[in-house]
């Protein structure tokens, strides 16, 4: 077995000696959870506590609130966006350090299911639609996490790919499909970067639930020798004897599940074979080895980062993933010296949206928004929203809330069921989660606060959760509702979306009000979580509008940040429209219309209409680019850095020929088969997969190809092709070199073209520079049962996207 450096080996049988030292209900004991994060400890094994985390967008820990920050780092599509691995493998040994600062042996990260389509909830959360770019910065993702001696937990396994009842549908997947697109990353992750960890789905696949799917053990184990561990996602494992048998090895949350006191039953009764247990404990007790959970083993050592290097590498990845879709003019980069005043505009101008929602939360220790990294370098600002993109209530931020010894924040105070106070803790935010943690003896929580109005207008205060809230204003209850989910919500609504109830409260400028929200949780639920929401007062859209255009005409320039919000993106539920929410469509024709000098940057984690996107300059896709944005944005913005990245995903022109997310009779099917995303002809595309600009032009100048004789190669070798392609602009840039098969007259269903490979590289103006890609026999391969090669002519086009290939060369494979 592959250990992190620095750990001593441990023998298989060294292992399995450990396993034969514990009883059976000792070892059924370690297969499920002993919490929301963290597995029992066995001083009979060696066993520390092993604790997991929630990322990818950072490392949240066993604290979910700002009082134990997380590095911000960007999200998967803005990851994938760079489509370089050497910078993803660096930032998994950012996530690393930041793991073993948190106490952190296991990352539930990376999610590798596919962008089917824009719809999907989660799609922020996920690299590609391309399952071969997927792979790539899949494994640079996990060899960085587990080169540091932390674990990656590859998930979801398989084919959840969007949140409409994903824990009850079934994806009827065909076969081809499964296994050319959902499943190959999966499999280079497992094969290529020996993941330690797999979560399995919630989601059915071709009649199986996936906790229970015999494609654990075929696929998993037998086919491509993973040697790691099984877990559920969280509350997904719903049978003792099913899913025991079908290679799931651990059941969390703890403690509470189907196996415990069952699962022994079922080995005493023959119904589970304890060597089937001992697979597990033994799969259990080789993860705690390679991340240093085992008592008697040195944990790995990872360098602790500082807060510069985390900012630098953050803020690098972040430009090194903004893809500038649209650049007429030249009008980007900005001149550095002799710009006057620019306007920064939009709702997510101010509030940068720097990550997406549910699970991937994590809360940063500071977020530089557009307007404070344009006015950090130097630039005269003017800001407005212009529009109001959300229609709940936000969470309270400090800006109008004090303690009442007068600090920033709330005060909590913990209230048992005889009205005592039990416990008091000073907040800086509004949002409140203890997962799997009963707050004993308290049976309520009061949040205390002074609001204190900084400007005139009407403040919206209230609560968001499932349970009893209560509201107070100056000393009268102004509320009294229990708040309730809908029939069939999931369970990520209740801690993103919840229910809200406010109330609204009218201030002058400088005015405070004391104002007191209770909150009582129902005993049975999986945890204390709920909102305290402020919403500070806000003109009608038109004013805004108004107010927006007149400083962008009055601007040398102007920078509209639109994007998604919480309620668009996040875990739990799929998307309803690819539209900006509310009226950002019309801010930004507007402020075009005022000063054609006018950039748009998307804020938004996936893809989203653009309308207006021929109307205007300059577009900059963002994505969730983590807590460094507005700084990255200014590097960008003003040329210190190339906007580096190249679209991971297609971004439509319509939602016309889009697959859907919406089960029937709780089946999803996936009738579109191989075509999705820009392999789905009836896709038009806004910008095509693959789409960059950068702030160079690039010429392809010549390829060469090493097969030997005429073109012809062996089936099972590698195809390498060198291509030499030549800076023509004034800066230097990087290019990423893209190589795409296609097989004219197939006797195969095929896609138009696919992705076979790609390479950068990086020169000078007017500098030639030679890109190696190396295209591997699975390119030209098909499922048939088995890996097959159609034998014959295949034609690889080399360019920049996926539609602008200038040259192209034929192969044949036998």
């Amino acid at each position: 077995m592959t250990l992190p450096t620095g750990v001593t080996p441990l023998i298989e049988p060294d292992l399995a000696t450990r396993v034969a030292r514990l009883s059976l209900e000792q070892k059924v004991r370690l297969l499920t959870g002993a919490d929301f994060w963290s597995l029992h400890p066995e001083p009979d094994a060696g066993l520390g506590r092993l604790v997991v985390s929630d990322g990818p967008a950072g490392v949240r820990g066993e604290l979910w609130d700002e009082r134990e920050p997380s590095a911000n780092v960007p999200s998967p599509t803005a990851l994938a966006a760079t489509w370089d691995e050497d910078l993803v493998e660096a930032l998994g040994g950012l996530l690393a350090a930041e793991a073993r600062r948190k106490g952190v042996h296991v990352l539930l990260a990376p999610t590798v299911n596919l962008h089917r389509t824009p719809y999907g909830g989660r799609h922020f959360e996920c690299f590609s639609e391309d399952p071969l770019l997927t792979a790539r910065i899949g494994v640079a993702y996990v060899r960085g996490l587990q080169n540091a001696g932390v674990g990656a937990t590859v998930k979801h396994f398989v084919a959840n790919d969007s949140e409409t009842e994903r824990m009850t549908l079934d994806a009827q997947v065909d076969e081809r499909a499964l296994r050319e697109l959902y499943l190959a990353p999966f499999e280079a992750i497992v094969r290529e970067a020996g993941v330690w960890s797999v979560m399995a789905a919630y989601n059915g696949v071709n009649g199986a639930t996936m906790t229970e799917s015999p494609l654990l053990r075929q696929i998993l184990h037998d086919e491509w020798g993973f040697d790691g561990l099984v877990m559920s996602d969280w509350f997904a494992t719903r049978s003792t004897e099913p899913a025991a048998n079908a290679a799931l090895d651990l059941v969390m949350p703890g403690p509470h599940g189907p196996w415990g006191e069952a699962l022994v039953a079922a080995v005493r009764a023959g119904k589970v074979a304890e060597s089937t247990v001992d697979d597990k404990v033994l799969r259990l007790l080789r993860l705690a080895a390679r991340v240093g959970a085992l008592t008697d083993v040195p944990a790995p050592d990872v360098p602790a980062l500082t807060a510069d290097q985390i900012a630098l590498r953050i803020r690098e990845t972040a430009a090194a993933g903004f893809v500038l879709a649209r650049n007429e003019g030249a009008l980007l980069p900005l001149p550095a010296t002799g710009l006057g005043t620019v306007a920064v505009l939009g709702p997510n101008a101010d509030v940068a949206r720097t990550l997406g929602g549910g699970s991937a939360t994590v809360f940063p220790p500071y977020v530089v928004s557009a307007v404070d990294g344009l006015r950090g370098a130097g630039v005269e600002v003017t800001h407005a929203p212009g529009v109001r993109a959300h229609t709940r209530i936000p969470v309270a931020r400090p800006t109008w809330l004090r303690t009442p010894d007068g600090r920033p924040g709330a005060e909590l105070r913990f209230i048992a069921a005889d009205g005592s106070v039990v416990a008091t803790e000073h907040r800086t935010g509004g949002a409140f989660i203890w997962l799997g943690a009963a707050i004993a003896p308290a049976t309520h929580v009061a949040v205390h606060a002074t609001l204190v109005a900084t400007a005139a207008g009407r403040y919206e205060v209230g609560g968001s959760g499932v349970g009893r809230f209560r509201l107070a204003v100056r000393g009268t209850e102004v509320f009294d509702d229990e708040l309730v989910l809908g029939p069939g919500a999931d369970i990520a609504e209740a801690l993103m979306t919840p229910p809200q109830r406010t109330y609204p409260v009218y201030l002058e400028a400088g005015e405070s009000a004391e104002v007191v929200l209770t909150y009582e949780w129902a005993p049975d639920g999986f945890g204390v979580v709920f909102q305290f929401n402020v919403d500070p007062p806000f003109g009608t859209d038109e004013e805004e509008i108004e107010r927006a255009v007149a400083l962008a005409r009055d601007a040398d320039v102007a920078v509209v940040v639109v994007g998604t919000t919480e309620e668009v993106e996040s875990e739990g539920f799929d998307r309803t429209s690819l539209a900006l929410p509310g009226r950002q469509d019309e801010l930004v024709r507007r402020v075009a219309a005022a000063n054609p000098r006018t950039v748009v940057v998307v804020n938004a984690g996936a893809p989203v209409l653009l309308p207006w996107a021929d109307e205007v300059a300059a577009v900059l896709l963002a994505w969730f680019p983590g807590q460094e944005f507005g700084n990255a944005l200014a590097d960008v913005l003003f040329g210190l850095t190339e906007p580096g990245g190249r679209l991971p995903t297609t971004w439509p022109r319509t939602e016309v020929g889009l697959p859907q997310t919406r089960p029937v009779d709780s089946v999803l099917k996936y009738g579109e088969g191989l075509a999705i995303g820009y392999r789905g002809a009836g896709t038009e595309a806004r910008y095509p997969f693959g789409h960059g600009l950068g702030y160079t032009s690039w010429e392809y100048t010549s390829m060469s190809c090493d097969a030997a004789g005429e073109g012809e190669v062996a089936a099972s070798g590698d195809v390498v092709l060198t291509v030499r392609v030549r800076n023509t602009g004034e800066r230097a840039g990087r290019e990423v070199v893209q190589v795409y098969a296609s097989r004219p007259g197939s006797a195969i269903d095929r896609p138009a073209r696919w992705l076979a490979g790609f390479a950068a590289v990086t020169a000078a103006p007017g500098e030639e520079a030679t890109a190696t890609v190396t295209i591997r026999p699975r390119a030209f391969q098909h499922w048939d049962g088995g890996w097959t090669t159609e034998p014959g002519a295949f034609t690889l086009h080399i360019g920049r996207s996926v539609v602008d290939t200038p040259l192209r060369h034929e192969v044949e494979i036998r």
